[in-house]
Formats: structure tokens, C-alpha cells, sequence
């Protein structure tokens, strides 16, 4: 079997801004990367509301991506009933199994979820010189006809579907379904399964909203669809809880299959012990055996058939564990970071701060760490060949005074097929391969 430490990762490209001059403004932040399900595109959204596609470059022989495409996704919008502002930040992007030449992707903020189609569309204009040959009538004048030629091809991206106004709190994710004909959405307190093909209407298969919200003690934090059985879906919980839920048991979700939990020892419960246990992001394996799963502190993979004990436990930034108070008061401590599987099942990715983001194995026994780098415009092995640590070696070069909280990998993405990375470093898209 082949481990992370047998590969050379290494830095491969950038996209973004190149230089340290001036301030990156809001709108120029990452906040969603996808790779589609071939690896062949890349797709990145901002808080700008703004999705840019990447293609992978056919003529080189690496894994280099260039340009494809750019467009408004969301605006920013007014609630008029709650007098409430509603951000064009991209939350999500899933891009949708494609069946013809064009492209699908869905996309979401806070509140409305699009069906965008990315395809090709060639331009034709009048030639110059004017007119095509006379064409004979039957008097005696002829009829000139302009003649029309090919002058380029664009990329148009055109929403086909506006799935809105059926979530009053703010979505957290989408996930397409295995059978290609729904997905679901998710916010805080509700998960709604939609069709493709009906905007005007969604089904609730969860709701965890009290009677009185005085008594609301968590929230829905992700979700996700099996990657197979088009029947199950698991969503955490700000409780550090997931549950796998079945929709042949019910139509409405709220009894779950199966709940995964690891109990915390009592004696080292402290103020911050709910806050750092919230999950924020939750993955399927590729084969939807195992079930990756990313709080604050620390990186779990769970066996959906064993729901006592996670499988394996991987500590992200345990030097951090001293300092909860100063993370509370910068609000860091409520940083979301993402988790991904890689294509094989065999590997898992998180980021962390000075832009660092972590491979690790399976078992959580190697840590390769790596840092996306902006002032160096490049990417550095953290202490050379040495950062291939054992997760119980520690960290003599990454201590808590030289932490830039600043800097966060927050976003990233694994290609399905190949040992490449993407990861979202504040404006910048680095990519990573082996």
C-alpha cells in the first residue's frame, strides 16, 4: 500500500493576485473550490459573489489549469420583510454530473441556491464587403443578402433554475444525490431535498426547530449525500454529533440510523469544550464507507458501520488547546475549516493557519505539512524534507507565537482521480500535486 510519505508533494501553480502591493479587498476572498467529477475543471467562488471556472490545459502533460471562464453568480440583495441585508458571498459550489457539452454547477448563498449552464456559444457577424451573392428574382431587380461568418466562440454561462425562498436561516451546504435528479440544502435548522427540474418547490426531510427557540441547543452545521445509496445522508451538529439518516424509513428524517459521537472526558470539560466540538465540515469516502469529520482542534474518520468510536483521531493544531481564551476573544475559535477525502480513500486534507494545510494518512501517522505562501509567491516545505512528521513528533519550527491568524486555509478541494490539491489561500488559488 502507498502512503503520502512515499510522494513529493510539491507547489505547481497560482492563481490570484501575485503581488503584496495594496489590500486584498472582501469581495476578492475564496470562499468555495470544487473539483468537478472528472478533475478536468475547477471551479472557485468569492465573496464577491463571483465564480471563476478553470480547465485543465490538454497540451501539457502535468496537472496545469488555465482560464476557462468568469461570472456574477449571486448579487447582493435587500429583505424587505426582516429589514435584513443578504450578502452575495459564495457559500457552496457542486457541480452536476454532465450529460451533454455544457456544463452544470449549482451555487448558493445565504438564501438562494442557482442552477447555472457553462457552454460554449460561437459569435457570427455580418463579413465585411457586406452582402453574399445576388440571389435572382423574378422581375428584374435581384435580392442581396448579407452574407454571415464565424468570428469567435465564447464562454456563456446562463442560470437555468433559481431554487429561493425556502430557507429562513443561512445555507451551509448542498450535496448532489448519486442519482443525478435531486440535492439537498441545508441551514441551520432545516435540510431541504429539491428536484432539478422544480424550483417553486422543496421537501423538509429535517427540521430540528423547537416550539419555543429559547430551547434550541444545536444547529446544523453540514451535510452530505452518500456517494452511492441515493437513500442516505449524514449532517453534524454544532454538539459534535453526526447522524446518518435513512429517507425509505420516513419522509420526514428526525429519527436517524445511525449517531456517531465521541463522548468527552469529563474531567477536561471546560467554557470552550462546546464551541471547539462543533463539526464543521462532514465528507463521505469516495466509496461511502467511512465518513470524515473536521471540528476545531481535531480531524476524526468514522466507520459507518461503527458508530461507538471514531476509527481514527488526528490532532490538527493541539498547541492551540492553550490558548482558547485568546481565540475566543478574536473570534478564531469559530474559524470553519473544511475536510476532504482523496480520490482513493487513502489520504484526508485540512487546513490550518499560516496558510498551512495538512495531508495525512489514513491512520494519521504521517503529517505532510505544506504552506500556500503569498509574500514568496511560492510554496515552501515547512523545515525542508523534515516536515514529514509523525503526528507524535511535534512541531519544534511551528510554535504559538509565530502563528499568523490572519492567514487560514479554510476552502480546498482533491482532484477524484490523481494526487492534486487546490487550496484557497485569503485571494489566491494554489494548487498542489504530487
Amino acid at each position: 500500500m502507498t502512503t503520502i510519505e512515499d510522494h513529493d508533494w510539491k507547489f505547481a501553480q497560482c492563481f490570484g493576485d501575485k503581488s503584496d502591493s495594496g489590500d486584498v479587498t472582501e469581495a476578492d476572498i475564496i470562499s468555495a473550490v470544487d473539483f468537478d467529477r472528472t478533475g478536468d475543471y475547477l471551479a472557485t467562488g468569492d465573496k464577491g459573489g463571483r465564480i471563476v471556472l478553470f480547465e485543465r490545459n490538454a497540451t501539457k502533460s502535468s496537472c496545469e489549469y488555465k482560464f476557462f471562464t468568469e461570472f456574477q453568480s449571486h448579487e447582493p440583495e435587500f429583505d424587505c420583510l426582516k429589514s435584513l441585508e443578504i450578502e452575495e458571498k459564495i457559500n457552496k459550489i457542486k457541480w452536476c454530473r454532465r450529460q451533454n457539452s455544457a456544463h452544470f454547477l449549482l451555487s448558493t448563498n445565504d438564501k438562494t441556491i442557482k442552477l447555472w449552464k457553462v457552454f460554449e456559444k460561437s459569435l457570427k457577424v455580418v463579413a465585411e464587403g457586406g452582402l453574399d451573392n445576388d440571389v435572382p428574382m423574378n422581375g428584374t431587380q435581384s435580392l442581396r443578402l448579407p452574407k454571415m461568418m464565424r468570428q469567435d466562440t465564447i464562454v456563456a454561462a446562463v442560470p437555468r433554475r433559481i431554487y429561493g425562498n425556502a430557507h429562513a436561516y443561512h445555507i451551509n451546504s448542498i450535496s448532489v444525490n448519486s442519482d443525478d435528479e435531486t440535492y439537498l440544502s441545508a441551514d441551520d435548522l432545516r435540510i431541504n431535498l429539491w428536484n432539478f427540474g422544480i424550483s417553486e418547490q422543496s421537501f423538509n426531510i429535517v427540521d430540528i426547530k423547537p416550539t419555543n427557540m429559547e430551547e434550541l441547543t444545536e444547529v446544523i452545521t453540514a451535510a452530505e449525500f452518500h456517494p452511492q445509496h441515493c437513500n442516505l445522508f449524514v449532517y453534524s451538529s454544532s454538539k459534535g454529533t453526526i447522524k446518518l439518516s435513512d429517507m425509505r424509513a420516513a419522509s420526514l428524517c428526525d429519527q436517524h440510523a445511525k449517531l456517531y459521537e465521541d463522548a468527552e472526558d469529563p474531567s477536561t470539560k471546560s467554557f470552550f469544550s462546546e464551541i471547539i466540538a462543533s463539526i464543521s465540515d462532514v465528507k463521505f469516502s469516495k466509496d461511502g464507507r467511512y465518513i470524515l469529520a473536521r471540528d476545531y482542534l481535531t480531524l476524526k474518520i468514522w466507520d459507518i458501520n461503527m458508530d461507538n468510536k471514531p476509527v481514527t483521531t488526528i490532532n490538527i493544531h493541539e498547541q492551540l488547546r492553550n490558548r482558547l481564551c485568546d481565540l475566543y476573544e478574536n473570534d478564531c475559535i469559530f474559524d470553519k475549516f473544511e475536510c476532504t477525502f482523496s480520490g482513493d480513500g487513502k489520504s484526508v486534507l485540512t487546513g490550518s493557519y499560516n496558510n498551512d494545510f495538512h495531508i495525512y494518512d489514513f491512520e494519521g501517522k504521517t503529517d505532510v505539512t505544506l504552506q500556500a505562501d503569498k509574500s514568496a509567491f511560492r510554496a515552501r516545505r515547512l523545515g525542508s524534507s523534515k516536515s514529514r512528521m509523525t503526528r507524535k513528533s511535534g512541531r519544534s519550527d511551528f510554535g504559538t507565537d509565530y502563528i499568523d491568524f490572519n492567514k487560514k486555509i479554510l476552502h480546498s478541494s482533491w482532484h477524484p482521480h490523481e494526487n492534486t490539491v487546490a487550496v484557497a489561500a485569503t485571494n489566491n488559488l494554489f494548487i498542489f500535486a504530487e
